[in-house]
């Protein structure tokens, strides 16, 4: 059994959603249900990181282990980097990033990110991802997709619809032709300590502020990310008021 600690980085301000952390899902903040989901994967630790004193008293009320950190970070990671130091964590322990808006959050995959990593003692990262079959998601922008060679490791992540089927495309985008390796990313982590410790110094890359992606950062720089390719696409986090109430609707209907 792989030891690893979760953080939850949350940050109170969102565009879509102010307040986020605190919206109520039956009775209890997302940031708290968030980490009832990780403590169900069986993490050696769960914590919440946050730059607001709301949600970290949000959480210790609730039984969390929570700490405040700086409000100035430019990426998620940078926030995990001063959360690993300030918690003391080894170099070699793995840490996974859960991220605060996803409460339906299976934790087997959780889990498996903490394992995935264990086994590959030549990564820095490891993520995960699920295979693409509908059109829309191929050429959304806002879909973030990943390459991966024949060990499982990424080759590149891009907001681009890659590989690109030449032929097929060249006769229409109204479907994926048969055996095209399309694979959407999902933003699940999980990251040796050592590498955050490195991570605030290096210098980004032109490819991450062109494709805004800051897990390029650790491929233009020769870290190895591992990726597992899931099947069935994993549940939605909440960006927006209407996906708050889905997941409200959600857990009414779970009592």
């Amino acid at each position: 059994m792989t030891s690893f600690t979760v953080l939850i980085p949350a940050r109170y301000a969102s565009t879509r959603l102010p307040g986020k952390p605190l919206a109520d899902l039956g009775g209890a903040p997302m940031v708290v249900r968030v980490a009832q989901r990780a403590r169900a994967s069986g993490a050696a630790r769960v914590v919440v990181a946050t730059d607001d004193r709301r949600v970290h008293d949000a959480a210790l009320a609730h039984g969390i282990e929570s700490l405040m950190t700086r409000a100035d970070h430019p990426t998620g990671t940078d926030r995990l980097a001063e959360a690993a130091a300030a918690l003391g964590l080894a170099p070699d322990a793995i840490v996974v990033n859960v991220q605060g808006d996803e409460p339906l959050l299976e934790p087997a995959l959780v889990r498996r990110m903490a394992d995935l990593l264990a086994s590959h003692p030549d990564a820095s990262i490891a993520t995960a991802c699920h295979p693409i079959d509908d059109p829309a998601e191929a050429f959304n922008p806002n879909v973030v997709k990943v390459v991966v060679d024949r060990a499982g490791y990424a080759l590149y992540f891009s907001r681009a619809t890659i590989p690109w089927a030449r032929d097929a495309f060249a006769a229409g985008r109204d479907e994926l032709p048969a055996g095209l390796p399309l694979h959407r990313h999902y933003g699940l982590y999980a990251y040796r300590v050592e590498f955050l410790s490195r991570y605030p110094a290096l210098e980004p890359a032109p490819i991450e502020r062109f494709e805004a992606l800051e897990q390029l950062r650790a491929l233009w720089h020769g870290y190895r990310i591992v990726v597992d390719v899931t099947f069935g696409t994993p549940a939605p986090g909440v960006d927006t008021p209407e996906d708050l109430e889905r997941v409200r609707a959600l857990y009414a209907a779970r009592g």
